[in-house]
C-alpha cells in the first residue's frame, strides 16, 4: 500500500524571503487559496512575529482558509511562540512551528549557546507551544551539518516534550543524496520514539540538488516534505513542489508514495504566483516552463507525432496544461470565450467575464489567432488588479534613431482627464515621466521587463515593472500587442497601489492629529487585538538571541 505524504509548502514564509518575492496581505491570502485549491496539506503562511504585516496575514490566512493546515514560524522564544499562536489559533486546523540550530558552527558563532543549553530551550519551547496549540513542529536548524549523536539526543526530547512533527532541514543545500537518506535513516533507527512524530524534510537549493534531497528523505521514511512554489526561496531556493510531486508521480515504480495535491492545478499555481510577484518563470524550469512541452528538434517533432511519449514522460493535461482545436478569434462570441476560460480552469463572475471579453475582442482585432497563452496573460493581467484610480485614456509617442522621444499622455481619475507631455531618450521613458508629472508622485523604476507572450510578430507583449517610493515597493503587469501601451498599464497599475498607500498613510496620519495622537499599540488593538499578553515585536529584536534570526532562515 502506497505511504502517504504530507505536502507542506512554505512560499508564503521560505519563498516569500527571497528578494523579489515580497507580498501584501491581499496577495497572500489570494496565493493561500490557491494552494488550498492545489490541496497541499500544510501551508506555512509566514513568520507571525517579523512584523505586524507578517502577523495581519498569517491571521488572515488562518481565518480564511479551512481545508489545509495552517502555521506559523516560530524561534525557541516565548514571545515569537504567543505570536504565532495568536496569528494561528482560529485557523481550522493550527499549527506552531518552532526551531533551533543544532550545529556547533550555528551554536558557537550565531546563537552563542551550549549544546547543553540549546537542548533545554528546544525542550521548553516545545512543551510552551505545546499547552498553546495541539499540534506543534519542531525543527533542528542546520541538522546536516549537525552532530549525529547530539541531533538524535534533541529530536527525542522535542518528541517527549510534544513535538508532534520533527523536521530535518538542509539548510544551506549542503548535504548529497545518499548522504542526506543516510541521516534520515540514522534518525529512524536511533531516535527510540521517532514514531511517535511524523519525520519531515526541508531542502535548500544551493548545489541544485534539493529536489533530490528531499525524494532521497522520503525513501528513507520521512512522511511530509517541505517545498515552495516554482522552488522559490532563501538565496538559490527550495526544492520545487512541482518537481517533486511529478517526479513521484511519473517514477511511482521508484516512488510508491500518495499524496492529496491536485497536480492539475501546478501550471495555474506557478503563474498565479509569476502574476503576483512580477518575477517570470525561466523557459526552461522543470515541469511548468514554457518550453516544458515545446518541441523544435525535427528529430523530436517527428517522434512526437509517431507517439508522444518518445519525448514526453508526463502529459500537458496532468499538470493543467490543456489541449483545444478550438480556434478563438475576433469573430468569437461570448460564450465560446467563456467555455475556453472554464476549460483553462477559470470560473469567472459575470462582471469580470464581461470586462475580460471586451479585452480578449481589442486584442483580437489586432491578432490573427488568440491561443490559451494570450487567454492566461489577459486573466492575470484582467483580475484582482489594483484600484482604479488613475486610467489610461491615450497616448501618442514620437520617436525615432535622430530625434528625441516625445510623449504625450492622458490620464483619467474620476471622470477628470490630466495631460502631460514629456521628452525621453526613448518612447517608454518619456511615457513613465509624463506619468509622474500627472501624478505628482516621484518614484523610483526598479525594475523593468518586457517578453513576448506567445510566438510570431503579432504575439502579445507583456511588461512588468517594479517602482518604489519612500513607502515601499509596488508591482504592475501590462499585456497588449503594442509594448508601449503595456508599459503604461504595468506602470499604471504599480502606480495605482502606490497611491492608495500614499493616500491611506496621508489620511491615517490625518485622523491620529485629530485624534491627539496615534499610538502602535492602538494600531494592534485594531488588528482584533492580536498581540496578548504586552508581546514586543520591535524594538527588542536585539535582545533576542540573534536579530539575523528574525527571518528564520531554516
Amino acid at each position: 500500500m502506497a505511504q502517504k505524504i504530507a505536502i507542506f509548502d512554505t512560499t508564503l514564509r521560505d519563498g516569500e524571503q527571497a528578494p523579489g518575492y515580497s507580498m501584501d496581505l491581499e496577495e497572500k491570502l489570494r496565493f493561500a487559496r490557491q494552494l488550498e485549491t492545489l490541496g497541499v496539506d500544510v501551508i506555512e503562511a509566514g513568520f507571525a512575529i517579523a512584523s505586524l504585516g507578517d502577523f495581519a496575514s498569517v491571521q488572515a490566512i488562518a481565518s480564511t482558509v479551512k481545508e489545509s493546515t495552517i502555521a506559523s514560524l516560530a524561534r525557541a522564544l516565548p514571545k515569537d511562540i504567543d505570536c504565532a499562536w495568536e496569528a494561528v489559533k482560529t485557523a481550522s486546523k493550527p499549527r506552531i512551528h518552532t526551531f533551533i540550530a543544532t550545529s556547533d558552527l550555528h551554536l558557537e558563532y550565531k546563537l552563542k549557546m551550549s549544546r547543553e543549553q540549546a537542548y533545554e530551550q528546544a525542550l521548553k519551547m516545545v512543551r510552551y507551544a505545546r499547552n498553546l496549540c495541539p499540534e506543534v513542529e519542531f525543527s533542528a536548524e542546520d541538522a546536516t551539518r549537525s552532530d549525529r549523536d547530539y541531533l538524535c539526543r534533541i529530536v527525542e526530547g522535542a518528541i517527549t516534550a510534544g513535538a508532534t512533527i520533527i523536521n530535518i532541514p538542509d539548510t544551506v543545500g549542503y548535504s548529497m543524496p545518499e548522504e542526506f537518506g543516510n541521516l534520515i535513516t540514522h534518525l529512524m533507527h536511533h531516535v527510540p520514539n521517532i514514531d511517535k512524530a511524523i519525520v519531515s524534510v526541508h531542502c535548500h537549493n544551493d548545489l541544485g540538488l534539493a529536489v533530490a534531497n528531499s525524494l532521497a528523505g522520503l525513501r528513507a521514511g520521512a512522511q511530509q516534505v517541505e517545498c515552495t512554489v516554482c522552488g522559490i526561496g532563501e538565496r538559490a531556493g527550495n526544492a520545487a513542489v512541482e518537481e517533486l510531486v511529478m517526479a513521484m508521480r511519473t517514477r511511482s515504480d521508484l516512488y510508491d508514495y500518495s499524496y492529496k495535491l491536485n497536480t492539475q492545478e501546478l501550471y495555474r499555481t506557478s503563474r498565479l504566483l509569476s502574476s503576483i510577484t512580477g518575477v517570470a518563470i525561466a523557459p526552461n524550469k522543470a515541469i511548468v516552463g514554457a518550453n516544458a512541452f515545446a518541441h523544435e528538434s525535427g528529430i523530436h517533432q517527428h517522434g512526437m507525432m509517431a507517439h508522444a511519449q518518445t519525448y514526453e514522460i508526463m502529459t500537458p493535461e496532468s499538470i493543467g496544461l490543456k489541449k483545444t482545436t478550438m480556434v478563438l478569434g475576433k469573430h468569437s462570441g461570448q460564450h465560446a470565450f467563456k467555455k475556453r476560460m472554464e476549460d483553462l480552469g477559470y470560473t469567472l463572475s459575470p462582471q469580470m467575464a464581461t470586462k475580460l471579453f471586451a479585452d480578449f475582442k481589442s486584442v483580437a482585432d489586432k491578432k490573427k489567432e488568440i491561443t490559451d497563452r494570450d487567454l492566461i496573460a489577459l486573466m492575470e493581467s484582467g483580475t484582482h488588479a489594483a484600484p482604479q484610480l488613475f486610467e489610461l485614456d491615450n497616448f501618442v509617442v514620437n520617436s525615432g534613431n535622430n530625434m528625441t522621444a516625445t510623449a504625450c499622455v492622458t490620464l483619467r481619475r474620476e471622470g477628470r482627464k490630466m495631460q502631460a507631455v514629456e521628452m525621453a531618450t526613448g518612447p517608454v521613458y518619456a511615457c513613465f515621466k509624463a506619468v509622474e508629472r500627472i501624478i505628482k508622485h516621484s518614484y523610483v523604476l526598479e525594475d523593468y521587463q518586457l517578453r513576448a507572450v506567445t510566438e510570431h510578430r503579432d504575439a502579445l507583449g507583456e511588461v512588468l515593472v517594479k517602482i518604489s517610493d519612500n513607502h515601499g515597493v509596488y508591482r504592475g503587469r501590462g499585456v497588449s500587442t503594442d509594448v508601449i501601451e503595456a508599459s503604461l498599464q504595468s506602470l499604471l497599475s504599480a502606480v495605482n497601489r502606490m497611491i492608495e498607500v500614499a493616500e491611506s498613510n496621508e489620511k491615517r496620519v490625518a485622523e491620529s492629529d485629530n485624534s491627539g495622537g496615534w499610538k502602535a499599540k492602538e494600531w494592534v488593538q485594531l488588528s482584533q487585538e492580536a498581540l496578548a499578553r504586552d508581546m514586543k515585536i520591535s524594538g527588542t529584536v536585539e535582545e533576542d538571541v540573534n536579530k539575523e534570526l528574525l527571518h528564520g532562515r531554516l
